[in-house]
């Protein structure tokens, strides 16, 4: 496979894990919206797995845009 080939293929393959990544941080994002509006603190739980889903993401969009760069450079 060409490098091109296998640079789209793992671009793509950023996109859906990126997807795959949000669908779970939203369950700690409402649960932490609703901690919000109803004036409690949120349990500790769902922020940390909040920030973990969001270092994940953070860190999967990074990498493909290295790999975005690199395929606009071939």
């Amino acid at each position: 496979m060409s490098e091109k080939g296998k640079l789209k293929k793992e671009i793509k393959t950023c996109r859906r894990t990126i997807v795959e990544i949000e669908r779970k941080r939203s369950r700690s994002q409402s649960a932490l919206v609703q901690a919000i509006l109803l004036q409690e603190e949120p349990k500790d739980a769902d922020v940390e797995w909040f920030n973990k889903y969001t270092g994940e993401i953070t860190a999967c969009r990074n990498h493909m845009i290295e790999l975005q760069k690199r395929l606009d450079s071939l």
